[in-house]
């Protein structure tokens, strides 16, 4: 640093008198620990630079006044207006500009070069947004599960926050892609991409796998018409990157920029990349759970219980609930199985597998179908019954299930015969005409569980206005009531049936669900199946000048 001037130094000529600062004004100059110093006299003329400041401001001398054009406006500004600090440009460096007040009328300025810190300052933010931004776009992808909604997520998101529109391109697993743009964070375009993606310098490698290629090598005069938004103005960069799924590439995601915005830069790229990771993960988490559902609904619709077809000889109705509300299918069933002819026997089977959900559903279809395949070859309930015994037996995997078997053959006058064997199953009930309930003395062992069975087959006849209800346990099991761990039990199941006399099956059917329904309330419950059988109703009036199909009268 330059030495203060002392008293008896002379003034240059033309220059007023200079009153030189004391040792305290030295000492604060020099503790101030700043680079470049400036003092001033009273007069606002320049009496002291060190050499930091000569280098700052090489056409500032001793003796001139602070002002323009030896130093920058800002400062300039600062000093006329006497304020206490300042910040501006000196070339490429930001600065910060302090002002020192010392006695005499004497002051200075230390000015210190902060062009390092703002950079990491606004680095820092970046980051921060970027951070922010992340976080809030890794939020909205996990939102849905759809992946069409997924796709249109990424692009809008891509185009609202790194660039002025955004392209994604994906595949839709058969074979197509899927091209969806976005500008401004709002979705222009969406179809089935019917152009080669060839055309797009990057695009072919990035839908690969392969890593991006610098936007700086991408010639945006080379980008097809197809790929740009109608509208968006002349293009000035575009960058590709990969979006990387699970196992296999999601998709691409190309940034477009007008020629009014910056280029992409290093940071830029590496940040979409970042993006376009989270992006792919979250498409390809909706793509696998869509290919997973498509799956699960194709078993399950095999599984589901067969739609009940009307019968010149038999009236039936039936309903299913499972354990949970989430799930179509589960450890209860029932099929039916019309004979060939009008007046063969109808073979129907309402059953319950031990457990649960997936587990149980899986072994409903193994029975459901060894039954459709053994029902051709053996019409006696008894050894067919023996005969899915040890099928099951075979399967170690396989748990036990209960079951009632039911041979309905319509007879003269509308009348029934009913065959019926229950294997570890609740019996069957009979609604007769007059409102009495029947328990079918039918009975049996569990299927599945031991390597020898006994079963005993019942016959009865339905006459018009009777009802036979096959059921599983889920019903006379179902907790609920005042306390919620009450059974409704059998006593309630057959006070209801007994006032549902010369009720059509239908209307029997959805009474005990109703009733079971009410009971439970919103509590757990077992699966849940009914099955009802009835004689063909009689004829009424109609209301307009006619019969049809009614509830019998007698």
């Amino acid at each position: 640093m330059t030495s203060f001037p002392r008293s008896t130094d002379r003034p240059a000529e033309g220059a007023p008198p200079v009153t030189a600062p004391g040792a305290a004004q030295a000492h604060a100059l020099v503790e101030s620990g700043l680079g470049a110093v400036v003092m001033l006299d009273g007069a606002g003329l320049v009496r002291l630079l060190n050499e930091a400041a000569r280098i700052l401001f090489p056409l500032l001398r001793e003796a001139e006044p602070l002002n323009r054009p030896r130093v920058p406006g800002w400062l300039a500004d600062a000093q006329d207006g006497l304020l206490p600090e300042a910040r501006g440009v000196v070339g490429a460096r930001q600065m910060t500009a302090r002002r020192l007040a010392l006695p005499d009328g004497y002051g200075a300025w230390l000015l210190d070069d902060v062009t390092r810190e703002l950079v990491w300052q606004r680095r820092w933010q970046e980051e921060r947004e970027r951070a922010e931004f992340l976080a809030r776009a890794s939020a909205r992808l996990l939102t849905s599960l759809n992946w069409r909604k997924s796709v249109q997520a990424a692009a809008e998101l891509a185009s609202e926050r790194m660039a002025d529109a955004a392209v994604v391109v994906a595949g839709t697993g058969a074979r197509r892609m899927w091209f969806t743009s976005a500008v401004d964070g709002r979705v222009t375009e969406e179809r089935v991409l019917g152009e080669d993606v060839a055309e797009v310098p990057g695009l072919a490698d990035a839908l690969a796998g392969f890593p991006p290629l610098p936007a700086r090598w991408l010639d945006p005069e080379l980008a097809p018409g197809w790929l740009v938004p109608d509208g968006f103005g002349p293009l000035g960069s575009v960058l590709v990157t990969p979006m990387p799924g699970n196992g296999v590439p999601a998709g691409a995601l190309v940034l477009l920029r007008r020629t009014r915005t910056p280029v992409f830069n290093e940071d830029e790229e590496v940040f979409a990349r970042v993006f376009a990771a989270r992006a792919g993960a979250a498409v390809s988490a909706a793509a696998l759970y869509a290919e997973k559902a498509e799956t699960t609904a194709v078993l399950q619709r095999s599984l589901l219980p067969p739609v009940l077809r009307r019968s010149s000889g038999l009236d039936l109705a039936a309903t299913y609930r499972a354990s949970r509300a989430t799930d179509l299918i589960g450890g209860d069933f029932y099929d039916v199985h019309p004979g060939t002819d009008p007046g063969d026997e109808t073979f129907l089977v309402l059953g319950d597998v031990c457990g649960k959900g997936a587990k149980a559903a899986v072994l409903t279809g193994k029975i459901r179908n060894t039954l459709s395949a053994l029902r051709h070859l053996e019409s006696d309930h008894g050894r067919l019954l023996g005969l899915l015994n040890s099928t099951l037996l075979e399967d170690t995997d396989s748990r036990f299930a209960t079951m009632v078997l039911a041979g309905a053959t319509p007879l003269a006058h509308g009348e029934v015969a009913l065959r019926l064997t229950a294997a570890g199953h609740p019996r069957p009930l009979v609604v007769r005409a007059d409102g009495t309930i029947e328990e079918i003395p039918t009975g049996g062992t569990l299927i599945g569980a031991l390597p020898t069975i006994t079963t005993r087959t019942c016959r009865t006849v339905l006459r018009a206005g009777d009802i036979c209800l096959l059921y599983s346990d889920g019903v006379t099991e179902a907790r609920g009531g005042p306390d919620g761990r009450e059974m409704l039990g059998d006593d309630r199941l057959r006070a209801a049936l007994s006032e549902c006399a010369r009720m059509p099956v239908e209307a029997v059917i959805e009474r005990v669900e109703s009733l079971t329904t009410q009971w439970l309330g919103t509590r757990e419950h077992d699966d849940i199946a009914l099955l009802g059988i009835a004689a063909p109703r009689g004829t009424h009036l109609s209301m307009v000048n006619g019969t049809g199909r009614g509830r019998f009268t007698g």
